[in-house]
C-alpha cells in the first residue's frame, strides 16, 4: 500500500511556525531545514519559491513586524526592542526598520499616539469604575433599585 504523499508546503510551514514562535532566538537556516526534513539547500529554494521570500528575510520581517508593534503599545526603548526581537545591533535594526517602515524606529514610534493610550484595563476593574455608586440608585414602591432621576 502506498503513503500519499505530504505536500511539501506542509514541511515548510513547519519552518514557518518555528520561525514565528522563536523568532527572537538565535534560528539559523540549519535549524529551520531541519525542523522542515529537509536539506539547507532544497530547502531555501522551496521555501522561497512556496512562500515568496527566503527564511532569512521572513526571519527578519518576522523581527521588524514584532518590533513595530512593540514600539507602538510599549515605552521600551529602542535598545531594549532590538534585542527582545532578537536582533544584535541597534544600527542595522534602526537601518532594516527604516527601510521597511519609512522611518527610523524612534521617528516611527513619535508618529504614533502614546503607548498609554494603548494600556489594557481589565474588566472586573472597568466593571468596578464605571459601576454607578450605590446611593446613585433609588428604591421603587415594589423595593426595586433604579438610577435616580436626572436632576435639571
Amino acid at each position: 500500500m502506498c503513503m500519499p504523499q505530504v505536500p511539501p508546503a506542509r514541511y515548510l510551514q513547519r519552518a514557518r511556525d518555528l520561525v514565528d514562535a522563536r523568532y527572537a532566538d538565535p534560528i539559523t537556516v540549519d535549524d529551520l531545514a531541519a525542523a522542515a526534513g529537509l536539506s539547507r539547500a532544497h530547502f531555501s529554494r522551496m521555501f522561497t519559491r512556496t512562500f515568496g521570500e527566503s527564511p532569512r528575510a521572513y526571519l527578519q520581517t518576522r523581527r521588524l513586524e514584532r518590533a513595530a508593534a512593540l514600539l507602538r503599545f510599549t515605552d521600551r526603548s529602542v535598545a531594549d526592542i532590538c534585542a527582545m526581537v532578537g536582533l544584535q545591533s541597534v544600527g542595522s535594526f534602526t537601518t532594516s526598520f527604516a527601510r521597511v517602515y519609512g522611518l527610523p524606529p524612534a521617528a516611527y514610534r513619535a508618529s504614533l499616539p502614546p503607548a498609554a493610550v494603548y494600556a489594557r484595563v481589565p474588566s472586573c476593574i472597568l466593571m468596578r469604575d464605571t459601576r454607578p455608586p450605590a446611593d446613585s440608585r433609588v428604591k421603587t414602591a415594589r423595593g426595586e433599585k433604579t438610577a435616580r432621576p436626572v436632576q435639571s
